[in-house]
């Protein structure tokens, strides 16, 4: 099994910046460039296969057409996308609906869990996680009556933390912040505040009826940790198993070997350069290790995520 490599989509947005351009050296198409989808067979920014004997073909097209490559994993689109995003301005107040909600709602659509890894933050960056409403009823009164700094709750950030951000959670990546978000295949985004932001002249599109409807109240915060332990070669971080993925950390130093998931995973070089089965890899590229890979050999000095459906 040859591991997929893939060609990154960009996404122009009204925060971004030149960062993905800057880190990764990836051709970004403009000075305002928000965001990487780096694995995705989502409709709206479709990855191509890069090099290989599927050199060309759609990350979707390969997912029916072969799907022992993905160890025949249920559902009829692949299941995660993979992003970084460069935040040079404070993205909206938003939140996610659940897979319920979004299929009623929003023509069949997956839910939207996701998960942040902080790749790079400016110092005493904040983000925004939860709110402090004690119930529903409040926070519709907060929302409706525009009483943002009661509302929004807000927490240090810092290079390397881990955030789960579920349905239902208020959240915002503020200005200065990069990450790798992993998240189910979905682009559904409610936003419910936007600080009053001009595009094109017009304020953005608020989504208020469905954050309220989504919004849980009171908010619960993610007592989860992450686990590290020494491996050969590797220090590993578990960061997440949830209903649809599961998120883990290398920092490889030297020789490390490891079989991955039965289905497939997909893997992001954060940082560092080596190998992988004797091909090159460096900080920047996204593969996917199909179904049956067997070990895969990793060389060199790297950090690598890894994410597979659960």
């Amino acid at each position: 099994m040859e591991f997929l490599f893939l060609e990154p989509v960009f996404k122009e947005a009204i925060w971004g910046g030149t960062r993905l351009r800057d880190v990764f050296g990836y051709d970004i198409p403009g000075d305002t460039t928000g965001e990487c989808w780096a694995i995705s067979a989502h409709k709206n920014g479709e990855c191509q296969i890069a090099g290989g004997r599927y050199d060309g073909k759609l990350l979707g097209s390969l997912w029916k057409e072969r799907p022992e490559l993905f160890g025949h994993y249920k559902g009829e689109q692949f299941p995660l996308l993979v992003k970084i995003i460069d935040a040079r301005q404070d993205l909206s107040i938003q939140v996610h609906p659940d897979d319920a909600y979004a299929g009623i709602h929003e023509n069949g659509s997956l839910g939207k869990t996701e998960c942040w890894y902080i790749l790079d933050c400016e110092p005493d960056t904040e983000i925004v996680i939860g709110h402090y409403a004690k119930d529903k009823k409040e926070m519709e009164s907060m929302i409706r009556s525009g009483k943002w700094d009661e509302f929004i709750r807000k927490v240090p950030v810092h290079k390397g933390d881990f955030f789960q951000i579920n349905p239902g959670c208020v959240h915002a990546i503020k200005g200065g912040t990069m990450i790798l978000e992993t998240q189910q295949s979905s682009d559904i985004t409610y936003r419910v505040y936007d600080y009053d932001r001009l595009q094109d002249g017009k304020p953005r599109q608020l989504h208020i009826e469905q954050s309220i409807d989504t919004i849980n109240a009171p908010f619960e915060a993610d007592e989860s940790k992450p686990v590290t332990e020494s491996l050969e070669g590797a220090d590993h971080t578990h960061f997440v198993s949830c209903p649809y993925y599961s998120v883990d950390k290398y920092d490889i130093n030297g020789v490390f070997s490891i079989e991955f998931h039965k289905y497939f995973t997909n893997v992001s070089v954060l940082s560092g350069n080596g190998s992988v089965n004797g091909i090159s890899v460096m900080a920047g590229q996204h593969f996917i290790v199909p179904a049956e890979s067997g070990v895969c050999r990793f060389e060199g000095t790297m950090s690598i995520i890894c994410s597979n459906p659960e």
